[in-house]
């Protein structure tokens, strides 16, 4: 009798057994990570990458020690040594041999000089040369294998994890832990993620939980201003315009303030996260009182140029840009058209989530599940005898708020993570001060931080797999294939789709830009010039839009990009559900734009 049970067992197992390993075979992702990862190892050994050089005009200034600087992300950079560009390391003739012998170049970036008749400090024009390196259409292998993966297998991490394993062995790091994963989170990028959306927007969270304060806030809102879906979807639109000093920044705070608000009101979290997504950057892009200018003018200088010469000059130039931003204006407008129901613009599947939600009251599809390991965003766990209090929410927020912005107009810098800081004391505060035990706020602390793991483990692997992308070259081909050959009228669309492309692909907007704009600005002022056009100034401008707002279109679309992940992560939206119901408006917004920017372009002739 033993004997004929453990033979049963055995067979059980090994019919379970193999059954599984069938399942795996079966599997579209496991085939599209396998072959994904064989043609990585095939690039790094046997295709040999191409060389350029990123040439990139500075406006170079003398201090007070007479060294030679220029203005950085808003700071002082001394040039440490400038050499002719003749005898640079990274000239074009030494490039061309090696693309012919294969060799690394001995330096990745050099400063030069440049002696031309009309140039700057009596003819002597300043660049910073970058070697840069791309595989062709191969460069694009690690976010292709990660987009495809994401809507093969719908599930974000394996999605994220498969195209950093191939763009890993692609570069030849086959140690993907050391050479790849641990350097990105020891990166202070990744350490602000961990600190922001992990430590301090879980703790605000865990204790918002415990308080009751989100709910007391949206039962005062849902009172006083909302009475039904529209005015809900109408406070989340508002709060985004207001809050529009950077993506992440919106995100995170419009997502969690209007979030139970939305859920009390049967907002499907499709509609949600769109409408949170789609007023963060676009809005951050129309309203430029915050980083990006600063951030954006470092790129855009190009020698010899006279609305270009400044800092001021440049700044002023992304002001003028703001009426022609024509995609993000038409993405705001789409969101406030969702918020009162006559988006004309939807698809399908925004069609059925706005029907699923309004009829049966789901908020989620059938078979999603959030990037919340738990319900504790949502979940209110108020100790017995405790009284929540509307101000025990409006207090942090305008903690949060008020710093962000103050310190940006002190600063010109937003201390976010000062904020969210501030806001957490101040809430735990308040809840002890109102007879919170410390053990209950402790409990909904650490149900807190629990609720945004996920999370934050998708943010940092988002931003490796972009950091993947940038080292093999992806960006750098586009640029190279689309940059040369075009007519006037047909370079601002180019400019467009090449940035579109390249920030879907690389999942940031403010990469996109340190990509493309060196290239799109002296491009667009020499097309102008040599096509005899009669405003160069002002097409100049049309292109510089396009690139500006093509990179918010990739970034808002992308499912490896942060505001995506954080969109669905603050409203509890499936990942893949967000992207596709959103792509579909953003698409057609872009459309519209992109016929906009041609005619102007027609008429700048």
């Amino acid at each position: 009798m033993t004997r004929k049970k453990i033979t049963q067992d055995e067979a059980i197992s090994e019919s379970y057994f193999g059954s599984g390993i069938m399942r795996i075979f079966r599997s579209f992702g496991f085939w599209t990570i396998l072959i994904s990862i064989l043609c990585a190892l095939y690039v790094g050994k046997y295709v040999a990458p191409t060389w350029s050089v990123e040439k990139v005009s500075i406006d170079v200034q003398t201090n007070e020690k007479g060294e030679l600087y220029y203005t950085y992300k808003k700071k002082p950079k001394v040039i440490p040594q400038v050499v002719e560009y003749s005898r640079s390391e990274l000239n074009e003739n030494l490039i061309y041999q090696l693309n012919m012998r294969g060799p690394s170049p001995n330096v990745n970036e050099e400063y030069v000089y440049e002696v031309s008749a009309g140039g700057q400090d009596d003819g002597v024009n300043y660049y910073l040369l970058k070697a840069k390196k791309h595989w062709g259409a191969w460069s694009l292998l690690p976010a292709l294998a990660a987009i495809v993966l994401c809507w093969v297998v719908k599930e974000p991490i394996t999605a994220l994890l498969g195209g950093i394993i191939t763009g890993s062995f692609m570069l030849g790091m086959y140690d993907v832990t050391d050479l790849v994963i641990i350097p990105r989170l020891m990166s202070k990028g990744a350490a602000s993620v961990l600190v922001l959306y992990l430590i301090l927007l879980g703790a605000l969270l865990g204790i918002w939980s415990r308080t009751g304060a989100a709910k007391a806030f949206a039962e005062y809102m849902a009172k006083n201003f909302v009475t039904g879906p529209r005015s809900a979807k109408l406070v989340a639109w508002f709060l985004g315009i207001v809050f529009h000093q950077g993506g992440t920044m919106s995100t995170v705070l419009v997502g969690t303030t209007v979030k139970p608000l939305s859920d009390e009101e049967k907002i499907s979290h499709e509609e949600l996260s769109y409408i949170v997504d789609s007023t963060a950057s676009p809005i951050a892009a129309l309203l430029p009182f915050n980083a990006w200018p600063g951030y954006v003018q470092s790129f855009i200088y190009v020698s010899g140029v006279a609305f270009l010469a400044t800092e001021a000059d440049r700044f002023l130039f992304f002001i003028k840009s703001v009426p022609l931003s024509f995609y993000c204006i038409l993405a705001v407008l789409f969101t406030f058209l969702m918020s009162i129901d006559r988006l004309p613009f939807m698809g399908q599947q925004f069609k059925d989530a706005v029907k699923r939600s309004r009829e049966t009251g789901e908020l989620d599809a059938v078979d999603a599940h959030s990037l919340e390991e738990t319900q504790s965003m949502n979940v209110v766990h108020v100790p017995k005898g405790y009284t929540p209090h509307i101000m025990e929410f409006v207090i942090p927020i305008l903690l949060i708020i008020g710093i962000s912005i103050g310190t940006f107009i002190v600063m010109s810098s937003p201390k976010i993570r000062w904020g969210f800081g501030a806001a957490v004391v101040v809430a735990w505060a308040m809840a002890l001060m109102r007879g919170m035990s410390l053990k209950h706020l402790m409990s909904g602390l650490e149900e807190g931080l629990k609720s945004v793991v996920t999370g934050a483990v998708i943010l940092l692997l988002a931003m490796t797999i972009g950091g993947i992308s940038k080292d093999a070259g992806g960006g750098i081909y586009l640029v190279e294939l689309l940059g040369s050959s075009i007519p006037y009228w047909l370079l601002p669309v180019i400019l467009q789709l090449m940035t579109m492309v390249i920030s879907f692909s690389t999942g940031t907007s403010w990469g996109t830009y340190a990509v493309a704009f060196p290239l799109a600005m002296p491009l667009a002022i020499a097309v102008a010039a040599s096509q005899g056009l009669a405003h160069p100034e002002f097409y100049t401008l049309i292109c510089f839009t396009t690139v500006l707002n093509g990179s918010v279109y990739g970034d808002q679309c992308s499912p490896i990009s942060d505001t995506t992940v954080l969109s669905a992560m603050v409203t509890g939206c499936r990942l893949m559900d967000h992207v596709r119901t959103q792509i579909y408006p953003a698409t057609v917004a872009a459309g519209i734009a992109a016929v906009l920017w041609t005619v102007l372009a027609v008429f700048a002739a």
